[in-house]
């Protein structure tokens, strides 16, 4: 008697295995997140500078991120720059790099935005209490950057994790390939592509949704 497509999840070790991809997703994803949360800092501050020869390039490396789909990059980096200047990456490593690359142009950019935001006069009042640019970043600005910042900084956390289901085209065994391999293996099994993706999508909507219901709340919170 043939398995149904719900028992094939549940058969031998696959449920297990699917676990495991979804660590791998997860690795890459929370590793991309802190990188990016840092960079990001860092990458929003210089994007207010006064020089505009720094603010002309930080703002064509947004573009160009915005512009290129992470797969590309991902194709660029696994397959390209790491032949052409003899890197041994894997593809963990290049996924990071790639996801890294677009994560602190994302957030660098929602960083100014959020600094920007802030009236001016506040910045104006603080310099004429004779406060240096360092300390009123750190006393006036950044504390009210990161209550405008955090909620739209977990949205992109949900991005992030979501679009890590790329790394399947550069061999990467995360969940969506294990799902496939799983497939394959039952390929005479009309019904298992459905129970198998219907799985893949229930454990990403139980990881990003608690993450998204958590930036809405802070948003009406802090209305």
């Amino acid at each position: 008697m043939q398995d149904s497509g719900v028992s094939i999840l549940f058969k031998g070790i696959n449920f297990q295995r699917l676990m495991g991809g979804l660590w791998v997703t997860m690795r890459i994803a929370l590793i991309t997140i802190g990188l990016s949360l840092v960079l990001g800092l860092v990458f929003g501050l210089i994007m207010l500078s006064r020089r505009r020869v720094l603010r002309a390039v930080c703002r064509g490396w947004l573009e160009a991120v915005r512009f290129m789909p992470q797969l590309v990059l991902l194709y660029l980096v696994y397959f390209g720059f790491a032949r052409i200047f003899g890197w041994d990456l894997d593809g963990e490593t290049s996924a990071v790099i790639v996801f890294t690359f677009w994560g602190t142009a994302e957030m660098g950019d929602l960083v100014r935005g959020a600094v920007a935001s802030i009236p001016a006069h506040q910045r104006e009042s603080a310099e004429a209490l004779g406060l240096v640019p360092m300390q009123v970043y750190r006393c006036v600005l950044i504390p009210q950057t990161i209550r405008r910042l955090l909620p739209q900084a977990i949205n992109l956390s949900t991005r992030i994790i979501k679009t890590t289901a790329l790394v399947k085209m550069i061999n990467v065994t995360e969940v969506l390939k294990v799902g496939q391999q799983i497939i394959g293996q039952f390929y005479r099994q009309l019904d298992a592509p459905f129970w198998v993706y219907l799985s893949i999508f229930i454990l990403y909507f139980i990881i990003c949704w608690p993450i998204s219901a958590l930036a809405g709340r802070l948003e009406k919170y802090w209305a």
